[in-house]
């Protein structure tokens, strides 16, 4: 091959997760001439790039900052080490021993020789076609994210009169975009009987303009050929089937789509990574190293995330973790953690039996839950019992397991976080 490079840590994915990750591991002792972030985007930054509302950055830098605000922070702080940057790089493989080939226009092939990777490559939409809805394909229906690429960052207005179909956030903002630009967003039809999105989103984006949210809910057909002249909605059973006779008829141009979002994790498959089939991401140690040795994830990748502030934390911990492995420290034996209860997942999935700093283990439930009890067992040993007023989906929780914990750790202890009545 004819370029080959050698670094110590290949950070893959130039947003927000693999610039901390990069920022973290020089932090924690490898020198920055010997990281580099691969980027296939012609800038860093990731989607924070075309978030211009704000909400970010409140927990994490202690003031409201807009996406391209809070990726400028960190482009600014790699942009002052001597950190490498490739972007509109594509990363095409990556071998058993850690050799990551990528390629771009300028370089042509690459092989980089890595001793640690960290996969932050973030997550994608889920698209239309991984819906059942009737009907042609006319212009009209896109994701929410590509309708805020084209008004945010193109300055196009993909249509006057609009459905949302899914209330994750991305749909959530949107509904307030498009209606600051002057469309009328005439509902926001959500198939679960509860909102995927922050609480914050639904009171801001959709309460305060009035936009109607309907829950259990959702789009049966598109009509339109050329373009999108309106939907069919309808009401639907516990088994998210329609009921016949709730159809409704709404007109519009314009269909939105947020239905969740997948980590995107076609690198991960490819090296035949142990995945998570809750995440869809890699399992992990509370380090974020996966089943191969030397490679790590975090953000969005692993997870998807309901705040910025958290992708930063985690891939901090993923650039310590790389930094600790570069420099020989492995781990052999674990705790295995695991959700019960109407607790979904639980990241990490394992913890280092030799760990003697606090691990946070962070969990989403499967149901929204009022007045309940979150119970973290060792074993059968009760060790976390905490009340909580409200929990729902779409907010992330977690719990912290202290140090005077983890030294009574042994190899394949389990750790159980489950919801109890309060």
């Amino acid at each position: 091959m004819s370029n080959t490079l050698n670094f110590d840590l290949v950070v893959v994915g130039g947003g927000p997760a693999g610039m901390a990750a990069a920022l973290s591991a020089r932090d924690n002792g490898i020198p920055e001439e010997n990281i580099i972030i691969l980027e296939r985007a012609e800038t860093l930054g990731g989607i924070l790039e075309q978030c211009i509302h704000t909400g970010f950055g409140l927990h994490y830098f202690g003031e409201e900052l807009s996406g391209p605000e809070y990726a400028h922070k960190f482009i600014e702080q790699v942009e002052n080490t001597k950190i490498a940057v490739k972007t509109d790089t594509m990363v095409l493989n990556i071998t058993d021993d850690n050799h990551v080939i990528c390629s771009n226009k300028n370089d042509g092939l690459i092989e980089i020789k890595a001793k640690a990777i960290i996969l932050a490559m973030g997550c994608r939409e889920r698209p239309r076609g991984a819906l059942d809805i009737a009907g042609s394909r006319p212009a009209g229906v896109m994701s929410a994210g590509a309708a805020q690429k084209f008004v945010n960052i193109d300055g196009y207005m993909p249509g006057k009169e609009v459905v949302i179909l899914g209330s994750g956030d991305i749909g959530l903002i949107m509904a307030r975009r498009m209606t600051l630009e002057g469309a009328k967003v005439k509902v926001v039809c959500e198939v679960m009987p509860y909102s995927g999105g922050l609480q914050r989103n639904i009171v801001q984006c959709l309460e305060d303009f009035d936009i109607p949210l309907r829950l259990s809910c959702t789009v049966i057909k598109v009509h339109g050929k050329e373009r999108v002249e309106g939907v069919t909605i309808a009401n639907v059973d516990e088994h998210m089937l329609p009921i016949p006779g709730t159809e409704e008829y709404i007109p519009c141009d314009t269909v939105l789509l947020s239905v969740g979002l997948i980590p995107e994790n076609e690198l991960s498959n490819q090296i035949n990574l142990e995945m998570d089939p809750v995440t869809r991401g890699p399992k992990v140690n509370e380090m974020r190293e996966t089943s191969h040795k030397g490679v790590f994830a975090c953000g969005n990748v692993l997870q998807v995330h309901d705040l910025v502030d958290y992708v930063t934390l985690e891939s901090q911990i993923a650039g310590k973790g790389a930094a600790q492995y570069i420099n020989g420290v492995t781990a052999e034996k674990f705790a295995y953690c695991k959700g019960i209860n109407g607790v979904r997942y639980t990241v990490p999935q394992k913890i280092n039996i030799e760990q003697k700093e606090e691990v946070k283990i962070y969990f989403r439930v499967a149901n929204v839950y009022k007045d309940k009890r979150i119970v973290v067992k060792l074993n059968d040993e009760v060790i976390i019992d905490k009340k909580k007023k409200k929990l729902a989906p779409g907010e992330m929780e977690n719990v912290a397991i202290k140090p005077e914990i983890l030294e009574k750790l042994k190899a394949d202890d389990q750790i159980v976080v489950s919801i109890e009545e309060g």
